[in-house]
């Protein structure tokens, strides 16, 4: 495969279609970014994108025109082809859409779980209920759909206490009340003003839980589990974990505080017991599972799970990914990944978001952006980017993802603020904290 440059669009040669793989990613994020860059080191590989983004035009096909959540689109886009290898299906929403089940149903080969299975992120009720009743450790929690019962409950509660959307929400539907005025406010935004629409219909209450976080992603294929590297996320908008929650604003790898002890700890009372539930419960999950994990004193407790990789954990982690990441995925879709060997490379990875003035709430697009020399050792990974009239342009709220890499943490953080200053946009703002965690 040959790749030629020119005004910011990318011209693509296959020098032979032999034996070629043609794999087409679902969704025009950073995390898809970070997929088609593991993908593209196959030999013999070539890549599309619907819809993609400025980034990953450089190295696959994007079409633009039809939406991730354009189910039906994209099964007859698919078919049309006829030479469509493999379907890699990364957002939640068509995963709870049932984007994998159509494909699958028409007799395409597709990555990700089944509508089924996608509903252990799709329904926050689902998932506390499921783990309440396989004894999976978390908060203590309660489930309301009239704004009276759970307003009446909150007055007697402890806080800070949390507030989530039962449905999904790109992330931002966690509220983290310190007092009943703001615990009031949340479940008004969520159950009368409809804030996340269909999402907020229904509120989870849990315990607040201290202590640290991690993020755990891990392969399955419905029996055998293999983690990746570990991660932290950091939700709030600004510095100091202050603002409001966000999809996440940078992400480091691995996370010194995850010790083997405490693996082998999670690995027994969590992430196991997780996929036989599922298989049990007759929703057999294959494809990418996020633990969002709280560790306090040791004791791990799951405060979300999602049904395919985070982001941006995603670009720190798959960056040391040494392993084949297609032959991971048809391991995981045709139940034998316990045939596979899974190796990841001992550097550190950090990754710091630059956002959109305004971010999580409402933003403009269309900004310019300019991005100068990066650092060897950074990587860029676009999120919410687009061409206009041959520039590149902000098309979303996160808009890239700056990740450095390096044998310590200091070097791999300098790396990726040295390459953040390189990007300027209007309003774009970032944290100065990214890794500050550890």
């Amino acid at each position: 495969m040959r790749l030629t440059f020119g005004y910011g669009f990318v011209i693509i040669k296959y020098m032979s279609k032999c034996n070629e793989k043609n794999i087409v990613i679902i969704g025009g994020g950073g995390r898809e970014h970070a997929i088609a860059c593991c993908l593209n080191k196959r030999k013999g590989v070539r890549l599309f994108a619907i819809p993609g983004n400025a980034g990953i035009s450089q190295i696959a096909e994007c079409i633009s025109h039809i939406k991730a959540t354009d189910i039906d689109k994209i099964v007859e886009w698919v078919d049309k082809r006829g030479d469509i290898y493999l379907t890699v299906v990364a957002p939640d929403d068509p995963l709870a859409m049932g984007l994998v089940d159509k494909l699958q149903a028409k007799g395409h080969r597709a990555f990700g779980p089944s509508a089924a299975a996608a509903h252990l992120e799709a329904s926050k009720a689902y998932a506390k209920d499921l783990m309440r009743k396989y004894n999976i450790p978390s908060a203590g929690y309660e489930v309301f759909e009239d704004r009276d019962k759970v307003l009446t409950y909150l007055k007697k509660a402890d806080y800070p206490t949390v507030i989530k959307a039962d449905g999904l929400a790109l992330g931002k539907g966690v509220v983290i009340a310190g007092n009943y005025q703001e615990a009031e406010k949340a479940v008004n935004e969520m159950l009368v003003d409809k804030k996340f629409g269909n999402a907020g219909s229904k509120v989870v209450v849990e315990e607040f839980l201290k202590g640290f976080e991690v993020s755990m992603l891990a392969f399955t294929d419905g029996n055998t589990v293999i983690t990746m590297a570990s991660s932290q996320d950091h939700k709030r908008a600004y510095d100091n974990d202050e603002g409001p929650n966000t999809g996440g604003m940078g992400a480091f790898c691995p996370s010194e505080k995850y010790t083997d002890e405490l693996h082998k700890l999670c690995m027994e009372a969590i992430y196991k017991p997780t996929i036989k539930a599922m298989k049990a419960e007759g929703r057999e999950f294959r494809g990418v599972i996020y633990f969002g994990l709280m560790i306090d004193n040791g004791i791990p407790k799951v405060l979300e799970y999602n049904a395919r990789f985070g982001d941006p954990e995603t670009q720190v982690v798959l960056l040391r990914l040494k392993s084949d990441l297609l032959e991971i995925m048809e391991a995981c879709i045709d139940g034998q990944l316990d045939k596979v060997k899974v190796e990841w490379d001992d550097n550190c990875t950090i990754c710091v978001v630059a956002a959109s003035g305004g971010y999580p709430e409402d933003y403009k697009k269309g900004i310019p952006i300019s991005i100068g020399k990066i650092p060897n050792g950074a990587e860029v990974y676009h999120a919410g980017t687009a061409w206009s009239d041959k520039e590149l342009v902000t098309n979303g709220g996160r808009v890239l993802c700056v990740t450095g890499k390096a044998k310590d943490m200091k070097t791999a953080k300098k790396l990726a603020y040295d390459g953040i200053k390189q990007v300027k946009f209007g309003g774009m703002f970032y944290r100065n904290d990214i890794g500050g965690k550890q």
